[in-house]
C-alpha cells in the first residue's frame, strides 16, 4: 500500500469517527466560533492590535502580512493542482450544519486547509516575536485548524499539512525580517 493510500485510509477512518461523535454543546460552540473567527475576523483583530501598538508590533504586522501573502500564493497553486474534494461533500455531522465559505474557486477544494495555513502563517511570527503571548496565539491557531476537521470541512491531512506549511512560512519570514 502506498503512503498516499495509507493517508487517505487514515483520513477516512478518522472522518467516520469524528462524524459519529456526538459533540457536547460547548465543543460545538467552540469549534463553530473558531472556524468562523478563522475566516479572517481573528486575524483582522490581531492586525488592528499590532497596528495600534506601534513600534516593533508594526514590524511584526508586516512580517505576518508577508507570511500570509506567501502562504496564500502557495495555497492557490496547490489547491488548483490537487483538487481534493472536501469531506463535507461525502458526509455531514448530524448535529452541525456548517458549509465552507466559497469566496474563490479554489475554496471548493480541501487540500491544504487554508484556515490552518493562514492561522499558523499569521500566528507564528507573532508568537516568535512576543513569547509572552505565544501560548494563547498558537492555541487560537490550533483551535481554528482543529475546527476544520471536527466540523467535517477538511480531512486531518489537509489540516496537518496546512498548519505545518504555515508554521514553516511564518517562522522563515520571522527569521528573515525580524530576527
Amino acid at each position: 500500500m502506498s503512503v498516499l493510500a495509507l493517508v487517505v485510509a487514515s483520513d477516512d477512518r478518522l472522518l467516520g469517527r469524528v462524524l459519529g461523535w456526538r459533540l457536547p454543546r460547548w465543543v460545538r460552540v467552540w469549534m463553530l466560533a473558531a472556524s468562523r473567527l478563522g475566516d479572517g475576523w481573528l486575524w483582522l483583530a490581531a492586525a488592528l492590535a499590532l497596528a495600534v501598538a506601534g513600534g516593533r508590533a508594526q514590524r511584526v504586522l508586516a512580517a505576518a502580512f508577508v507570511s500570509t501573502a506567501i502562504a496564500n500564493a502557495l495555497l492557490l497553486c496547490v489547491k488548483r493542482r490537487v483538487r481534493r474534494p472536501r469531506p463535507c461533500e461525502i458526509a455531514r455531522p448530524r448535529d452541525i450544519d456548517v458549509r465552507p465559505l466559497v469566496w474563490f474557486p479554489s475554496d471548493r477544494y480541501s487540500f491544504p486547509s487554508g484556515h490552518a495555513l493562514n492561522a499558523f502563517a499569521i500566528s507564528s511570527p507573532i508568537a516568535l516575536a512576543f513569547p509572552g503571548v505565544a501560548l494563547p496565539v498558537l492555541a487560537a491557531a490550533a483551535s481554528v485548524a482543529a475546527s476544520r476537521v471536527v466540523l467535517g470541512l477538511h480531512w486531518l491531512s489537509d489540516v496537518v499539512v496546512g498548519a505545518l506549511a504555515g508554521l514553516l512560512i511564518g517562522s522563515a519570514v520571522w527569521l528573515a525580517l525580524l530576527r
